[in-house]
């Protein structure tokens, strides 16, 4: 059994542990407040851009309908982008997301695809790298920039465009943790290439008639592109908001686990004290009688 300087050592440690995690809870809280307001007013830029592209692609067919759009015809090559974060604490904030990842990953292998992964963050790197290590195109780590912004997502959307053009692959396929509240964390899977025209929105698209100069081919070229940054940019910062969210749960939890571990250990260090006491003084009794 652990001796009392012991038990006040752990005691000590455990106390010093749940400062850490309070302040972990602190600063990510203060930081969710931003990231959720980033996640939240990018979405309506990225709805409105499928929008845009859902009624050009409507006046678009066959061979004049841009690569991005149309796809190579093919559907043997695929992209993997896995979006995690760069930092841990977050509970199984970015295991999730890698989860899915893998699911899909290796059903695409089952199926005899060629695959190729992109790792946007560290924590997917590390993990993707020891499973598919042969597979790892690159990696992109967002702790270079001090916040996420254009600059994060734009040099993603350049290489997969790149790997593309150059006939690379012919499906892409980005997943990332989809911010819905502090406590749920969605993982998703977003095709990027070929883009994804949802029938909903080309419905609404239809209902207005537009002549456009120049050509919705020659818009499409421009526009399809920085739909990729755009789309890419949006995942990132919902990533972000999910990370800040479950990182302040996980501390959250963290400090009152530690809170009830020194409330136990406290407990168990104050009944040692007392039957030690209550030891010794019947030994100085019984010696006293013993005179």
């Amino acid at each position: 059994m652990a001796s009392l300087k012991e038990m006040r050592n752990r005691i000590g440690s455990v106390k010093s542990t749940q400062k850490i995690t309070k302040a972990l809870n602190m600063v990510a809280a203060a930081k969710l407040k931003r990231s959720q307001e980033q996640a939240e007013n990018a979405r309506p830029y990225a709805q409105r851009m499928a929008s845009v592209i859902a009624n050009l692609a409507a006046g678009v067919q066959g061979a004049d309908a841009p690569r991005l759009l149309a796809g190579t015809g093919e559907d043997q090559r695929h992209l993997i982008v896995v979006a995690t974060a760069d930092k841990g604490l977050a509970g199984g904030f970015s295991s999730n997301v890698i989860k899915a990842a893998r699911e899909r990953i290796n059903s695409l292998i089952a199926n005899g695809k060629d695959v190729k992964i992109i790792a946007v963050g560290r924590k997917s790197r590390d993990q993707l790298v020891r499973l598919y290590g042969d597979k790892l195109v690159r990696t992109f780590e967002l702790s270079e920039h001090k916040t996420v912004g254009l600059h994060s997502a734009q040099p993603i959307a350049e290489l997969i465009a790149e790997m593309f053009e150059s006939g690379q692959t012919d499906v892409v396929q980005l997943f990332y943790s989809q911010f819905k509240s502090v406590i749920q964390q969605v993982p998703t899977g977003a095709q990027l290439v070929p883009a994804v025209i949802e029938d909903a929105q080309a419905t609404e698209s239809a209902t207005a008639l537009y002549e456009y100069e120049p050509s919705e081919e020659e818009i499409l070229e421009t526009l399809l592109p920085r739909n990729l940054t755009t789309q890419i940019l949006a995942a990132l910062l919902e990533n972000q908001a999910g990370f800040f969210g479950s990182q302040m749960a996980a501390m959250d939890n963290a400090t009152r686990n530690a809170g009830d571990l020194i409330n136990a250990l406290t407990l168990q260090y104050n009944r040692k004290r007392q039957a030690q006491i209550t030891t010794e003084l019947i030994e100085i009794i019984a010696g006293a009688e013993a005179i």
